[in-house]
């Protein structure tokens, strides 16, 4: 049977009156590469927040790699690297004692710590200028140091909240390559992205979440089925993007710019 790397049960956050997640049941196995989607404030960063332990959920359950998050936080953060889209960085630390600084929190010993932070350095191609402050780093090496950082001690979940954004073709593509090494060795990725073919690129399964509720959840090839199943005035045999699943799913439709008297 697969193993279940993410599991929710009800999960529920509430700010107040508003409800920006409600009864969510998520499912993601060990070894997959999931997409999490949504419009702007449908709750992905509120989602990505509580399996990471970052905000308590207002009621429901939350499983890690079979580690209830709730009552075993220390255990599951060890196990897992998060990405966030603020990413928060340490500016006034050069890149190596940055991730020296990860590795050692992370639990790493200190010639561990030292090896790891010389391979990714170099891998990530921030190892030409050694001197220079996290401050002082374009944002597209600052996203390669955060990925840096969260993948250090190995962790068996990854969750990236638009690590793409800002970034240019060639830091993209160092970070994709890492993410499929990772996904090949094993680990398991929850990714958001707003750039959905990045996403249908890379992802196996994809859950869509719109105004606080789960609202889509399996593997590209299940959801495009789905989709075309319902849908009478179909493309007639043509291959939907995720872009058209996703508007299909959540309602979504292009803006009409002839509507637009200056445009015009």
């Amino acid at each position: 049977m697969d193993r279940l790397a993410i599991s929710t049960e009800r999960l529920t956050r509430s700010f107040g009156k508003l409800t920006a997640v409600e009864d969510v049941y998520l499912h993601v196995l060990a070894g997959q590469f999931f997409g999490f989607l949504g419009p702007n404030g449908a709750g992905k960063s509120t989602t990505i927040r509580m399996l990471t332990g970052l905000l308590a959920p207002t009621s429901g359950r939350i499983e890690i790699l079979g580690l209830d998050l709730i009552t075993n936080p220390v255990e599951v953060k060890r196990q897992i690297g998060v990405v966030p889209e603020g990413m928060a960085l340490f500016g006034r630390l050069t890149g190596a004692e940055y991730l020296n600084f990860a590795g050692r929190m992370y639990g790493l010993d200190r010639d561990t710590a030292a090896k790891r932070t010389a391979e990714l350095l170099d891998f990530m191609d921030l190892a030409g200028q050694p001197k220079k402050l996290v401050a002082d780093y374009s944002h597209g090496m600052q996203k390669k140091l955060a990925l840096a950082a969260a993948v250090i001690h190995g962790p068996k979940i990854l969750f990236l909240d638009e690590p793409f954004e800002g970034v240019d073709a060639v830091a993209s593509g160092t970070l994709k390559a890492m993410l499929q090494r990772m996904i090949s060795r094993g680990a398991t990725i929850f990714l958001t992205s707003h750039v959905l073919e990045i996403v249908e690129r890379l992802c196996s399964h994809i859950g869509i979440i719109h105004q606080g509720r789960l609202v889509a959840q399996g593997s590209i090839e299940e959801l495009r089925a789905g989709v075309q199943a319902t849908n009478t005035e179909g493309s007639h045999g043509e291959k939907l993007t995720l872009e058209e699943i996703f508007l299909s799913i959540v309602g979504g439709e292009r803006p009409d710019v002839e509507e637009l008297s200056w445009l015009g």
